[in-house]
């Protein structure tokens, strides 16, 4: 059995909205390229991405909204008729064969749960996956079909396992939460920014779930500017906790790589640090409790050349107990892409310190992260008894 297998395929760029929309899925290539030049990624380690069927996207999403979709990628449909499913916006707009895109996305996912769920492979990468804002009839947030949702669904009926789905994105898994508010099979736990400041302004404490289903939803909305420290406690905690309460048969983790300082949608203060511990403790976590099945997928991040290859990079060693890269990055990665690149490259594994001017409020926000932490963890482990 392999330690861990990484989907990818050279068309997965094709989800691309425009050359100026902030979601740009070159950074997959930028992340597979960092990987092959520190020779963590071989060829044989890359599987193919494949395409979802119809039949396996419509375990997530409503028909007529697939078909929506594809006749909105043929310039069959004007945007007034796309409006009420969330395409032809100014944040998911309508592109070229967008369901083809769609559905390799989903495709890709599905391949990393076959080869985790079938032994082949103990964890499984898929970067082109984590669009966690996609619901049953409706896209949002960039996000047109949910490949988690699918992925979950596609888990229950094929293989009737538990599934445990941790999602670290900054914006709020508000498309996975919803999905499965009401399933005591799933449970799923978010850790972001609070919506007070950000898309898509849920996520709070109290949305527990619904009917069976509550006590399996855990939410953890952290203060905008929220640094390492703060953010790693809540994690390891939470963590740690919904695993033990939940217990589930197989881990998918959302990666999410916008809660970095550089991020230019959000509002939090992480540095690479935070990525280097996340996978860490998942992948601990899905030994003890899973027998190792660990699906991985992307998500947000949108400084795509100083933070996302670096930190995407973090999950892969993880995964394949290879040592956390660390000094400057390969020249020759450097110099392939800087050119490329509207900002200078950082130009090693770790950020420089300081980053950032301190943060007059630091104490406080720390507080009033505290402070949420108890009283989700209350929560937790009333439901214990």
């Amino acid at each position: 059995m392999k330690n861990a297998v990484f989907i990818y395929s050279p068309e997965q760029l094709g989800y691309k909205f425009s050359d100026s929309h902030p979601f740009n899925h070159k950074r997959l290539l930028l992340t597979m390229d960092l990987l092959k030049s520190i020779g963590a990624l071989s060829d044989d380690d890359i599987i193919p991405a494949r395409v979802a069927t119809d039949e396996e996207i419509a375990l997530g999403h409503d028909v007529k909204y697939i078909d929506t979709v594809k006749k909105a990628g043929h310039g069959l449909l004007t945007p007034q008729q796309c409006e009420m499913y969330g395409i032809g916006t100014e944040d998911t707009p309508i592109f070229t064969n967008m369901h083809e895109a769609s559905a390799l996305l989903v495709g890709s996912t599905l391949q990393a749960v076959d080869y985790v769920m079938q032994g082949k492979s103990r964890h499984a990468l898929n970067l082109g996956g984590g669009l966690h804002h996609g619901f049953h009839g409706r896209a949002s947030g960039f996000c047109i079909y949910n490949d988690s949702t699918v992925a979950i669904r596609y888990i229950q009926e094929k293989y009737n396992a538990r599934v445990l789905y941790i999602d670290t994105d900054a914006h709020h898994g508000d498309g996975v939460q919803w999905a499965f508010y009401d399933d005591p099979n799933v449970c799923t736990l978010s850790i972001h920014e609070t919506g007070r400041y950000l898309f898509p302004g849920t996520g709070n404490v109290t949305e527990r779930g619904n009917g069976q289903g509550y006590g399996t939803s855990f939410n953890f909305p952290i203060d905008a500017f929220t640094e390492d420290e703060s953010f790693l406690m809540i994690y390891e905690q939470a963590v740690r906790e919904v695993f033990d309460y939940f217990k589930p048969d197989v881990v998918i983790t959302q990666n999410g790589a916008d809660a970095h300082y550089f991020d230019p949608l959000t509002h939090l203060y992480g540095t690479m640090k935070i990525y280097q511990e996340i996978p860490k403790l998942a992948h601990k976590l899905a030994h003890d409790y899973c027998d190792g099945k660990w699906i991985a997928v992307g998500g947000g991040g949108y400084d795509i050349w100083r933070v996302v290859p670096r930190a995407w990079s973090f999950i892969w060693t993880e995964m394949n107990d290879l040592p956390c890269p660390s000094g400057p990055l390969p020249t020759q990665w450097l110099e392939r892409w800087q050119s490329h690149s509207p900002v200078p490259f950082i130009p090693t594994w770790e950020d420089p310190t300081p980053l950032y001017e301190p943060i007059p409020r630091k104490a406080e926000i720390e507080e009033k992260n505290a402070q949420m932490l108890m009283k989700a963890l209350h929560i937790i482990r009333n439901e214990h008894r």
